[in-house]
């Protein structure tokens, strides 16, 4: 129903802050952002952002210009939001239409730390992004980050994050960056094909703000450019309301 009104627009432009997006993938090789101040190849760089030939986006774990993903995570939550559509591939995002930016703010083995994450929101703003995912998070309060999401709520910039997988009430012990008050974040918890919220999702009356599918999600994968894997947490909620 919902893509009887809109399955995405080429002038909306989605951050991928994650692990990366593997941006050769079938589904999403055609989806990608294109930073068109770079030029490709070329050595340089040309737009003076810090970073060289970073066409897709960048890397701020690395600090340089290919956010490749060697990890899986950030490939499937792309692919959740905007895998492409009626090209013969067994995939489809919610938003098949919409440009996908990779932002690396994470580690080739899935960690993160609040520099490179404070840094990816900043690269998303500047550069035009109208909603960021974050399928991250922890529980440690950072100011830095949340001056980062404010400014990106002056920017207009729409924020969908993952309320974590601990299976905890998020109101007494709050989830990061999913509960920064800020009217710009949409929290985001897991239900299961039956509508049914996932024993693995946090919750919270008042610091999560609804629930999307998160349990067996098929998506796009690493190993190859036709690979895809399925996987279960709020990580692959949140992309959903992306």
């Amino acid at each position: 129903e919902a893509w009887d009104i809109t399955v995405g627009s080429r002038n909306i432009i989605v951050a991928v802050l994650d692990t990366g997006i593997r941006y050769t993938h079938q589904e999403l090789s055609n989806q990608m952002w294109i930073n068109e101040d770079e030029v490709p190849g070329n050595g340089l760089d040309d737009d003076n952002d810090g970073f060289v030939d970073n066409i897709y986006g960048a890397d701020l774990s690395y600090n340089d210009g290919d956010p490749m993903d060697l990890q899986g995570h950030g490939t499937h939550v792309a692919g959740t939001i905007g895998a492409a559509a009626g090209d013969g591939h067994p995939h489809v995002g919610v938003a098949w239409e919409v440009q996908l930016m990779a932002v690396k703010v994470m580690t080739d083995f899935g960690f993160g730390f609040t520099p490179a994450l404070i840094a990816g929101i900043e690269f998303a703003t500047l550069n035009g992004a109208h909603v960021i995912n974050m399928s991250i998070g922890g529980y440690g309060y950072s100011q830095s980050a949340y001056d980062a999401l404010a400014a990106a709520a002056d920017a207009g910039i729409i924020i969908s994050a993952s309320s974590g997988n601990d299976g905890k009430d998020n109101d007494p012990s709050p989830h990061y960056p999913s509960d920064y008050d800020l009217e710009n974040i949409i929290s985001v918890g897991a239900t299961d094909r039956n509508d049914v919220i996932a024993d693995f999702s946090n919750y919270g009356r008042m610091s999560v703000d609804l629930t999307a599918p998160g349990v067996d999600i098929y998506s796009c994968w690493i190993a190859a450019d036709d690979d895809y894997a399925t996987e279960s947490g709020t990580s692959m909620a949140a992309p959903h309301v992306a």
